[in-house]
């Protein structure tokens, strides 16, 4: 895959995100190195914002970090496989459970929801965190590769500052509708939905308390994604 290239991307605040102050850890951060590769770009862009950055498939470190990152390119299924393997899918639920931080990205998003219909030799359901299926994207050129501004859900912490930011994307399969619309008095904790467009409308991102995930690359997304990744970091 492509790397970006952020130049002449707008700066976000106007400053690069710096690193926690000398002398003060900052929250620690597990890497989730469950085979999905590109890893590196992610412990980078973690540390750049202050974490404190393990890159480990070691259980005991991914229950007891204060964040979890699950990374994820490739075939959902590919990643399923892997991620059962590493005692993925058990890792994210007893987490969650306790309230405790997970960050999904890419196809570590796609995995959250119910399935996918990308085709597999060896197919798997989905983690079910949030109902629905990842889908193929209904556009002219596929995949989706390139930087792209997002529709920012009402109420959004993990964008605040880089709203109107643009963020790099790379995929060919997305969630295209969001199914969980909590109501009565749940109305007042239903996840906050962000979107964005290649064809049609896609989910770009969801904060749903513990549990965060983008669809597109914030550790390749400049100071934008620096700036969304330092939001995140902080809340931990």
């Amino acid at each position: 895959m492509n790397e970006p290239n952020s130049t002449g991307q707008a700066r976000a605040h106007g400053a690069i995100p710096g690193s926690a102050e000398p002398g003060i850890p900052g929250p620690t951060v597990v890497v989730f190195d469950y085979g999905s590769g590109n890893v590196r770009s992610a412990v980078r862009a973690l540390e750049r914002v202050g974490a404190a950055v393990t890159l480990t498939a070691d259980p005991v470190a991914a229950l007891a970090c204060d964040g979890l990152f699950v990374p994820g390119v490739g075939n959902f299924h590919a990643c399923l496989a892997g991620l059962r393997e590493a005692d993925g899918p058990r890792i994210i639920d007893v987490r969650l459970a306790g309230g405790r931080p997970v960050f999904g990205v890419c196809v570590g998003m796609q995995v959250l929801f119910d399935g996918s219909t990308e085709p597999a030799e060896t197919t798997y359901a989905g983690l079910g965190e949030w109902p629905g299926l990842v889908s193929r994207l209904q556009a002219p050129v596929v995949p989706h590769m390139g930087w792209s501004t997002v529709d920012v859900g009402a109420g959004s912490r993990l964008f605040a500052g880089v709203e109107a930011e643009r963020f790099y994307f790379v995929h060919s399969y997305a969630a295209q509708q969001w199914l969980l619309v909590p109501d009565g008095p749940f109305e007042r904790v239903a996840p906050v939905v962000t979107w964005a467009e290649h064809g049609s409308r896609f989910v770009a991102a969801v904060e749903n308390g513990p549990l965060s995930a983008t669809q597109f690359h914030p550790e390749k997304s400049g100071d934008a994604g620096a700036v969304l990744l330092e939001n995140w970091v902080k809340s931990l």
